[in-house]
């Protein structure tokens, strides 16, 4: 028997406030694949955790009055407790003050100090204390703001002990050569390449400005840098480097699931620090887009960060897991929206799910005694259905393997979709009504079967109501893989049970406010006439250096020349399919500077809580034309 592992983990979050649906959504992913690879016979090791030193850390608990320790004890209780309430299966939860982690950290660090690769020196520089992070002078702006989270940058002057990042470059360009896998999506990898190609410096990987964390060996009077430290998880989790047995059994990592901001660490010194020791690097790094809240990034200082106990207590567990997969496309920045999570709970899953189920158990309950039907001969119409069932199934597969998840569900909504359109056109109610039992017993049939199949490639998803609809087909078997590779699973006679429908649909109170029309802040045909709307065409647009959100385009603004404008579209367009475009600007808006860079106007754009599309002019018109 050939034996399949799988190691994905979550980054350990840091325990500085409490866990909100950000870190949720992170961890609801990884437990999806944990889940899936668990469906297809894997073996599975799925790590989380708390990151629990560094400066920010001892600011928060000092604030609060608390020793770090007691601090770190009641957050990393929290996350455990949101673990739980949301379903996890994790089958390990780290925390770095755990004695044995702390312990790998300083057998890994002298490792590297063995082995030539750390020296002592003065690092002098820029340092983003919320992130943690050390900024080369060249990779901020003239503002000195953190490029990840936009705070103040702190200069700092201090000896440190150095990590010789620089001289694994050429190995790390090698191995992102012959890996093209190794960190994903594609653009997440050409960021990091880039970097690599631009040369990388050596990094300052201890602090003697405070106490809280991992002393450095023998020469206490530094701390180890809180990634450094917090990196080193993955390994001593699984037994590093006590049980080699067990670390041997799931090292390499499979999957490290991050956040966009932080892949730099996993995907460049993290490699490097594992060379550096002489182990094997994960196999795969995929850093997801941020999850945005009316397009902020989540922040416990905007007051957006919402907890998911809130959406788990209001709509069940399994609705907020298939909304964060359905609605935020696996790999880029998403917007989350209750309004749009009731929108899929009232369509995707109330009325092309749970209806069918609900419909179709009615059928046999009253003409076959809840009985499930043995089907009877196929016509091309039914074998039709079949084939193209089993084609979307084995879509799903190859997506899911892919981690194409947001996709990946599309073509389980397809099944879902294909069978309400099978049923519509066999029409079994008129089949009952012709005491054609023989074609309705094949119809229903049918259909269970495809319901099944459903349940099983959701059960990674929805857990809970894929259960619930196993159950109610009779079908009390474990899902495994072996349930996607033929048709006819169901054996009749079974009894099914028809009960309430799966799915409650739900109406946000706040949508009929919305609804009612607004008379607040009316303006007057003189106040609008102060805006001078124009036309302009797009010469050219780029990304903005260090930001994920800007684009700066040159416009052809006819009569009023060229003009320079700064807009936060960057994850909605690809720059270079805005040129040639006619937009719409407002061409009498005060200049202003963002990341450093002039704004001369603003372009007018729509969105929809989901979307975001520029305004653009129907037909050809010359630019700098006005509108009225």
């Amino acid at each position: 028997m050939i034996f399949l592992k799988f190691y994905i983990t979550t980054p350990i979050y840091y325990v500085n406030s409490d866990p909100h649906v950000g870190s949720a959504y992170t961890t609801i992913v990884a437990d999806i694949i944990a889940r899936y690879k668990r469906l297809m016979g894997y073996d599975v090791f799925f790590l989380t955790g708390t990151d629990e030193h560094g400066q920010k850390i001892l600011q928060a608990a000092t604030a609060l009055g608390k020793d770090p320790q007691s601090f770190c004890d009641e957050l990393a209780g929290r996350f455990k407790k949101l673990w739980t309430k949301l379903g996890i299966t994790n089958n390990g939860f780290i925390r770095t003050t755990d004695e044995n982690h702390m312990k790998v950290v300083q057998y890994f660090v002298r490792k590297m100090l063995q082995n030539g690769d750390i020296y002592k020196g003065e690092y002098k520089g820029w340092y983003c204390v919320p992130c943690e992070t050390y900024w080369n002078e060249d990779e901020i702006s003239t503002e000195r703001v953190c490029p990840s989270c936009g705070r103040e940058l702190k200069y700092i002057s201090e000896q440190n002990y150095f990590f010789k990042l620089s001289k694994y470059t050429g190995a790390l360009l090698d191995h992102y050569r012959r890996h093209p896998e190794f960190v994903q999506p594609d653009f997440r990898r050409n960021e990091m390449l880039k970097i690599l190609e631009g040369g990388l410096k050596d990094l300052s990987i201890t602090r003697t400005t405070f106490k809280w964390g991992v002393p450095m060996p023998d020469d206490p009077e530094h701390v180890i840098y809180v990634w450094v430290d917090a990196l080193i998880n993955y390994i001593s989790a699984i037994g590093y480097p006590s049980d080699l047995e067990n670390f041997n059994r799931y090292w390499p990592a499979d999957l490290h699931l991050i956040g966009k901001e932080i892949n730099r660490f996993h995907s460049i010194v993290w490699p490097a620090m594992l060379m550096s020791v002489g182990l094997p690097l994960p196999k795969v790094v995929f850093a997801h887009g941020w999850l945005t809240v009316d397009g902020q990034k989540i922040s416990k200082s905007l007051g957006n960060a919402i907890d998911p106990t809130y959406f788990v207590e209001k709509y069940g567990n399994d609705v907020l897991r298939f909304y964060l997969l359905r609605d935020i496309n696996f790999g880029k920045d998403g917007d989350f929206s209750e309004k749009n999570l009731v929108n899929r709970l009232n369509s995707d899953l109330a009325n092309d799910y749970g209806n069918l189920l609900h419909r179709t158990l009615a059928m046999i309950e009253k003409h076959y005694s809840s009985t499930l039907p043995a089907p009877a001969d196929s016509d091309q119409i039914d074998e039709k259905f079949k084939e193209e069932v089993q084609g979307r199934i084995k879509e799903y597969q190859k997506l899911m393997d892919e981690y194409s998840l947001t996709q990946a569900v599309e073509k389980i909504l397809e099944v879902l979709m294909l069978s309400n359109r099978y049923f519509d056109e066999r029409k079994p109610w008129v089949l009952a009504k012709q005491r054609d039992f023989s074609k309705l017993a094949t119809v229903l049939y049918n259909v269970c079967e495809a319901l099944l199949k459903v349940a099983v490639m959701f059960s990674p998803i929805m857990p809970d109501s894929s259960k619930e609809v196993l159950s109610r087909l009779g079908f009390d078997s474990q899902p495994s893989k072996e349930i996607f590779d033929e048709w006819g699973t169901l054996r009749s006679p079974v009894k099914i049970t028809h009960g309430k429908p799966l799915f409650e649909k739900k109406e946000l109170v706040s949508e009929k406010k919305e609804s009612e029309p607004k008379m607040e802040n009316l303006i007057d045909l003189d106040e609008f006439k102060k805006i001078e709307l124009r036309t302009a065409r797009v010469l050219s647009a780029e990304r903005v250096p260090k930001s994920d959100k800007l684009v700066k385009l040159i416009l052809d603004v006819g009569e009023l020349g060229q003009r320079q404008i700064v807009a936060g579209i960057a994850k909605y367009y690809e720059p270079e399919t805005l040129v040639g475009k006619t937009i719409i600007i407002v061409a009498n808006l005060k200049p202003a500077k963002l990341m450093g860079v002039e704004s001369q106007g603003m372009l007018l754009a729509a969105k929809d809580g989901v979307n975001l599309r520029v305004l653009t002019v129907d037909g050809d018109i010359a630019p700098g034309a006005t509108i009225s």
